[in-house]
């Protein structure tokens, strides 16, 4: 009986002992990849607002909408007149083959019905089937709301810092951050330029 209450103690103490080893393991394995993570994520961002202003001066703001399967994050451009200049998306879990077609469907120039660059802002930007002149994704009108609801909140927010207000068709759960193009102090690593703002004094820290 002694015997198998040895083996026992043995036992916990071997499994104890694997357990703090592989979580210590695992510890170390998060550490690393999660640097790695955050600078993909980063990098991103960079490229992002370099898409979305298109290498015109304006805005570029980040924002969150909730979609069918998750958020939507969105990467959006303004001009100084309030002019969508583009937009890309971030992060999205929508539905494969059709949520996902927000990717494009909203920039393709060769449907003015659905497409949303060069369009003046306004705040209310809504699909058709809810009495706007946005062409929803077909079979995807959830995601195509969320999706404008992102676009809007993103114009309330630029609005803002013209000093001016702007009621918005917006969700609940909205998130945004904004990066000028002449103020993207802290949006590049190592004192190099982000891009969009290749040239200019905040770029040099």
């Amino acid at each position: 009986m002694a015997k198998l209450e040895s083996s026992f103690k043995n036992m916990v103490l071997s499994l104890t002992l694997i357990t703090l080893v592989a979580a210590a393991g695992l510890a170390a394995v998060y550490m690393v990849t999660q640097a790695q993570i955050e600078a993909q994520k980063e990098q991103a961002q960079n490229a992002a607002r370099i898409a979305v202003l298109n290498g015109q001066e304006g805005t570029a703001i980040e924002c969150t909408a909730d979609g069918f399967g998750g958020p939507i994050r969105l990467m959006v451009g303004f001009a100084a007149d309030g002019t969508i200049l583009g937009y890309e998306v971030l992060e999205q879990q929508e539905t494969p083959g059709l949520g996902t077609h927000i990717v494009e469907w909203f920039k393709d120039t060769t449907k003015p019905g659905q497409n949303i660059v060069g369009r003046q802002a306004t705040g209310q930007l809504t699909v058709s089937k809810d009495g706007g002149d946005v062409d929803a994704i077909t079979a995807a009108t959830i995601s195509s709301r969320a999706f404008l609801r992102a676009i809007n909140a993103a114009y309330a927010d630029w609005k803002g810092q013209q000093g001016e207000q702007v009621e918005a068709m917006t969700g609940a759960s909205m998130r945004v951050e904004t990066y000028s193009a002449d103020s993207c102090k802290g949006h590049h690593h190592e004192g190099q330029c982000c891009g969009h703002c290749e040239g200019k004094e905040a770029c040099h820290e």
